[in-house]
């Protein structure tokens, strides 16, 4: 990954992290935190990894930013300089439940 797309996926998780704390009404108790940014070499599309607590949210909070996804989108493009503001989307990030599953693997297998 060039230097440049790394920075630029560092402002995209700055900017959209602002955004959701800012603009959306999520319900209490539910958290959402932006993971990982992956943004396309021709900067058109960016997946934005968001992983959510407790995990029995994480559908609600989806269905939340796809439906807040225009308005998100608008901010973002307001608030970057750049020639091409990526498209964005959101994406569930599981690693850390497949991390959770590997471990209890792992556990059994050890005391076997």
């Amino acid at each position: 990954m060039s230097h440049r797309i790394s920075k630029i996926n560092e402002l995209i998780k700055q900017q959209v992290s602002e955004i959701i704390s800012r603009e959306l009404n999520i319900k209490p108790g539910v958290f959402l935190t932006i993971a990982k940014v992956d943004t396309a070499k021709d900067l058109r599309y960016t997946k934005i990894f968001v992983s959510v607590f407790p995990e029995k949210e994480a559908e609600y909070a989806l269905k939340t930013l796809e439906k807040e996804i225009y308005n998100i989108q608008g901010i973002l493009n307001k608030k970057l300089h750049l020639k091409i503001i990526p498209k964005i989307e959101f994406v569930m990030d599981t690693t850390e439940v497949e991390a959770d599953e590997i471990e209890k693997i792992l556990k059994e297998i050890n005391s076997q």
